[in-house]
């Protein structure tokens, strides 16, 4: 046996330390189903119902389960850890994110998957404790308050002045969206912050010509 045939078989043997018994593995997929369990029902908390995606919920416990056994099965042999890494690089994911928290949650799981394949469960407890944490209180952070959409339709072209003379009255912020004019008709849509949404929409009525306003809330993007 040469000098290289050894420095292979310690090179190799080096990335076999994993005792992967039975015993072993059935508690590493244990814990990890813990903390899939957990990340399944946070994100369903702390999620914008808007946004929610049950397919894409019920997917984050298995790509930990996943990612806790491909851990598992690459700690046994570097030879197939080099494999697997090539068979990986071949697939390509082409399903878009609605939404930044879906991509926070999706790195959550494979990073919880990899922690718990590697035998260190009490990292992926405190990353689950810190991450919770982080993420209900900066989602209730008052940061900035979304715009309203005042739509109005009238049978007159010279209601414009009036609507904005009065949208000017109760916001400090406004921009118009779309004016459009057809036949005597103009149907305005302005975006407001006002201080009474109420109140400027029964005055909106009230005027003259008016068919009908609208007051719409979103929960799209807060732009400044």
């Amino acid at each position: 046996m040469g000098f290289k045939d050894i420095f292979k078989k310690s090179f190799i043997q080096g990335f076999t330390r994993y005792d992967a018994t039975p015993e072993n593995i059935i508690v590493v997929f244990l814990i990890a189903s813990v903390f899939a369990l957990y990340i399944f029902f946070a994100y369903r908390l702390l999620t914008r119902r808007t946004f929610y995606s049950k397919s894409f919920n019920i997917a984050l416990p298995a790509l930990v389960l996943i990612t806790a056994g491909v851990i598992l099965t690459i700690q046994s042999s570097v030879v197939i850890s080099l494999g697997m890494v090539g068979a990986l690089s071949i697939v390509r994911f082409r399903t878009a994110i609605k939404d930044p928290m879906d991509l926070v949650f999706l790195f959550w799981a494979i990073s919880t998957g990899i922690i718990c394949g590697a035998g260190l469960a009490q990292i992926s407890c405190v990353l689950a404790f810190i991450l919770t944490v982080a993420l209900f209180v900066l989602d209730r952070l008052p940061v900035a308050k979304a715009p309203k959409i005042l739509m109005v339709s009238g049978n007159s072209y010279e209601l414009e002045k009036s609507i904005m003379a009065l949208v000017q009255k109760y916001c400090k912020t406004f921009a118009v969206k779309s004016r459009a004019l057809s036949n005597g008709k103009i149907n305005l849509v302005v975006e407001i912050r006002a201080s009474d949404d109420s109140a400027l929409l029964q005055e909106v009525a009230a005027l003259e010509n008016v068919v009908s306003s609208t007051i719409l809330a979103h929960d799209g993007e807060v732009t400044y």
